[in-house]
């Protein structure tokens, strides 16, 4: 099997020498389109030997390994300024005008990717570089996908510092509890609005391939798993991840899912699953909390999506969350929204993450949200969830993991008060205006004794230093 570890380590060695891409950001979007393009393109031919009617909807000139130049697959195919010009003039050209009006969604698949990504690439020797490094992944090979499926999270793991691509992902500890917590069931439908790179939906995926017997069952998943992004990067690293986790055609719309009116979506179109870690502290574009009902509308994306999901789920449906505490507290609308969750459906249980968590792209103190639709709450348990003994925060270097939830999950099944979790009727919550913002009761505080005399000490001695310095200042 390939050394994919070594082979994206030798790509990214060539993309640092590149003078046309600037920051991780960058250089994983570049990154992603030339693994998109190759992953596809494997998927095509192997879909051409299995299937006598298949036609790929990428023109044959412009496939990663055709019969008319063949750009890419060649490891001694074009290169220098004849690969650039027709990477920039023609590839990018070409398959943003793919032709969708049959309704092929592989057609529409990769319009969509190359419509809103980009080429940074200055020079096409380095291009001809990182292909090469490519043709020695063969996607078609189960191991080397599989391998190159776990190496992808850590490329997607880097988005979290890269400014304000760090919206985009959300660590895997979270996306791994709220799945096996909420427990899809094969033939469910499960809906991710806010998708980002696709942590929750692929969690899903795995998470069904579980109770999958045979193909048809893993067939199911496939057209069971959906979700919506708004931003080309993360759309187009989304539906990378999905295909390396064996999904032929990811069901991932590109557009905003606040840009129709609430109306919009009926019956048809609602879940029993939904999985999300909603944009928040964000101001929503283009005027679309004109799209909820006058006492809901709001710029705060976190409110309207909480509003949009309580809408999009089935009655008996159930969702696992993530928001700020700011969405947790806060009067008019945000009170309203909240009123209208604890009315509408049964906010059992809010888990409430240190500050840390999704540092250091965001240090506001989050909170897990589980709620079913069809009942109203009448009581909601709070778990605090802590930072490991000795940890003060969690970084690039420290983040939260798996093994963390271990406490909460032997909690979950047995839930007792304790030093970290308590419970509070919905009549204490009414009477606190729908306020959610709850801190711990129980929570022991450590009384402090301070030493006085060691406090002056240092004072006087501050004191000293200070009165030195302005004498010294004063001569001059």
């Amino acid at each position: 099997m390939t050394n994919i570890s070594g082979t994206i380590k030798s790509i990214r060695d060539i993309m640092w020498q590149d003078t046309g891409l600037n920051g991780d950001a960058q250089r994983i979007e570049q990154l992603g389109w030339m693994l998109f393009l190759k992953i596809f393109s494997d998927k095509d031919k192997e879909l051409e030997l299995t299937d006598d009617n298949y036609i790929s909807p990428i023109p044959d000139a412009f496939h990663w390994v055709n019969e008319k130049g063949n750009w890419a697959g060649d490891d001694e195919g074009m290169t220098g300024d004849e690969l650039l010009e027709f990477v920039d003039r023609q590839l990018f050209p070409t398959l943003r005008s793919i032709d969708v009006s049959t309704g092929n969604r592989r057609a529409l698949i990769v319009r969509e990717v190359f419509e809103g990504n980009n080429n940074y690439m200055k020079s096409g020797t380095n291009i001809r570089k990182v292909l090469n490094k490519l043709n020695e992944i063969d996607f078609n090979i189960a191991k080397d996908r599989h391998a190159f499926g776990e190496l992808y999270e850590s490329i997607l793991k880097e988005l979290q510092s890269a400014g304000k691509s760090g919206e985009f992902y959300t660590p895997r500890a979270i996306t791994a509890f709220i799945t096996d917590t909420i427990n899809p069931k094969l033939g469910e439908r499960i809906l991710d609005p806010a998708c980002g790179t696709g942590g929750y939906l692929t969690c899903a995926i795995e998470h069904l391939k579980k109770q999958a017997n045979n193909v048809e069952q893993l067939k199911s998943i496939t057209e069971n798993i959906a979700g919506w992004e708004y931003k080309p990067l993360p759309f187009l690293l989304a539906t990378t991840n999905l295909i390396l986790h064996d999904i032929e055609v990811p069901n991932i719309r590109f557009g905003d899912a606040l840009d129709q009116p609430l109306s919009n979506f009926t019956e048809k179109d609602r879940v029993n699953v939904i999985l999300a870690n909603p944009p928040f502290g964000g101001i929503v574009a283009n005027g679309n909390e004109s799209n909820f009902p006058q006492n809901f509308r709001t710029k705060e994306s976190a409110d309207l999506f909480l509003i949009l999901m309580i809408h999009l789920l089935k009655t008996g449906g159930r969702a696992g969350i993530v928001l700020p505490d700011g969405s947790l507290t806060g009067e008019g609308v945000k009170q309203r929204v909240r009123e209208k969750l604890l009315k509408d459906c049964n906010l059992h249980t809010i888990i409430r993450l240190p500050q840390s968590v999704f540092a250091p792209y965001a240090t506001v103190n989050t909170n897990l949200l589980f709620f079913d639709k069809g009942t109203p709450t009448k009581d909601i348990w709070y778990y605090e969830h802590t930072l490991p003994e000795g940890q003060k925060a969690y970084s690039k270097t420290k983040t939260i993991k798996v093994a963390e939830f271990e406490p909460i999950k032997q909690w979950w099944h047995n839930r007792q008060e304790s030093e970290v979790a308590w419970k509070v009727s919905i009549d204490t919550i009414i009477e606190r205006g729908y306020d959610l913002d709850i801190k711990n009761p129980n929570k022991v505080v450590e009384e402090v004794i301070y030493d006085r005399k060691a406090i002056i000490n240092k004072l006087q001695i501050s004191f000293n230093k200070s009165l030195a310095i302005l004498a010294e200042l004063d001569k001059n």
